[in-house]
């Protein structure tokens, strides 16, 4: 898998290695100051116990960023079964077995008071198979229809799964499967009638969480209409629910003005449920103003355009494909976390990728990060790195014959 010793150096896109350093320093500042009502809370006013938390997290995330970045993307087409297979059964373990947080039963308990999100783990499993998946049905004219019969085959229990306890995770996956079938060539009549299934499916779920009052015991229908019902009701209710942290999180988007109240001076950390993690945007434009928040935004916009100039270099079907289902995963979400905290979507709970506080979402970020950097680094500006060239091509030239022989069934 390696050769040689793993050399601990930043390899890939170097610009993407400056932004998730940024990112990183940003989301150790902000943490820090976002988290002391919290620690006088849960850890008898420690303060430094959650920046230390912090700073340890974003250590290992490097580490998981420069391990994986030394892997060539190869394994990944090799793994992705078995990924999607381990993400198939910690869901399950969760819904059945897990730890309830936030009303949400989507956690593994773990010794030593920890807890993993499996659906994280899923998101990559299905980006990574929906890019195996599409690359195998490849043809000279395009993708092979099959290609959506076997993504929905394979993916679809996972993504019904997530829904049961994610609503906008769910959605989100089940947006960048459909963006990378585009990317790989599926006819667009497909796409579209994909797309439009999509958001009439999220239509009945609405009608029927309205209308039958039975359906909101399934998942976390109930959630999903109180949240959209507060969104488009505007009522502002003084209480811990959807309204009151989406008013809360106005009132610093509009305390930050241009320039923010500074470091570390936030009022709203006080009166927000989750400053440091879901609403942790809010806290990055009152304390560093719409100048920090347009930044922010702008770091995100050159994850996405790198995403394209990574995926312009390959000269291979699936790395593009996975690229792109990886990048879009981060980008998506950063973009969902934002909208929610300046009043644009509802509330979601998505946290803004690689900034908010936690263990799960920065390690898989981390690990997305991870593999995108690896296909940069094999396919670098000046043409595709040749090492170990002859065992990609065995791989992908074996799956070409396994997908062409399923065709031909």
């Amino acid at each position: 898998m390696f050769k040689g010793r793993l050399k601990l150096d930043f390899k890939g896109d170097k610009v993407l290695w400056y932004i998730i350093i940024i990112l990183m320093l940003a989301s150790i500042m902000v943490v820090y100051s976002s988290t002391g009502q919290l620690a006088y809370r849960e850890k008898g006013g420690n303060t430094s116990f959650y920046l230390i938390k912090q700073l340890i997290l974003m250590l290992g995330c490097i580490g998981v960023i420069i391990g994986l970045q030394s892997v060539h993307y190869k394994y990944f087409l090799t793994f992705s079964k078995v990924v999607l297979g381990m993400s198939f059964i910690f869901l399950l373990w969760a819904k059945f077995a897990g730890t309830n947080l936030n009303d949400a039963d989507r956690w593994i308990p773990l010794p030593l008071g920890l807890s993993f999100q499996p659906s994280e783990l899923a998101k990559l499993g299905i980006i990574m198979y929906t890019a195996r998946i599409i690359a195998f049905y490849q043809t000279d004219k395009g993708c092979s229809d099959e290609a959506l019969k076997n993504v929905l085959l394979f993916t679809g229990p996972l993504i019904f799964l997530i829904f049961l306890d994610n609503f906008s995770t769910s959605f989100l996956l089940g947006l960048i499967c459909m963006t990378m079938l585009f990317v790989g060539r599926l006819r667009l009549k497909l796409i579209l009638i994909s797309f439009a299934s999509l958001i009439a499916l999220v239509g009945v779920i609405l009608v029927l969480a309205f209308t039958v009052p039975q359906f909101e015991k399934i998942g976390r229908v109930a959630t999903i209409k109180g949240r959209v019902t507060n969104f488009f009701s505007g009522a502002k209710k003084e209480r811990e629910g959807s309204s009151y942290q989406s008013d809360q999180a106005k009132i610093a988007v509009a305390k930050g003005g241009l320039m923010g109240v500074g470091p570390g001076n936030s009022e709203q950390r006080n009166f927000l449920p989750h400053p440091y993690s879901d609403f942790i945007f809010a806290i990055i434009i009152e304390e560093y103003g719409l100048l920090g928040g347009g930044l922010t935004l702008l770091l995100y916009l050159i994850i996405l355009y790198r995403i394209g100039v990574i995926v312009k270099r390959c000269t291979r079907t699936f790395p593009a494909l996975l690229v792109t289902g990886l990048g879009l995963s981060i980008v998506f979400q950063a973009f969902v976390n934002m909208g929610v905290c300046v009043g644009l979507f509802p509330v979601t709970g998505q946290p803004l990728p690689l900034v908010s506080m936690g263990g799960t979402s920065l390690l898989f970020t981390s690990a997305a990060f991870g593999m995108i950097l690896s296909v940069s680094h094999t396919f670098q500006e000046d043409g595709e790195v040749v090492e170990e060239e002859s065992e990609v091509e065995e791989v992908e030239d074996s799956a070409a014959e396994e997908a062409i022989e399923h065709l031909n069934r």
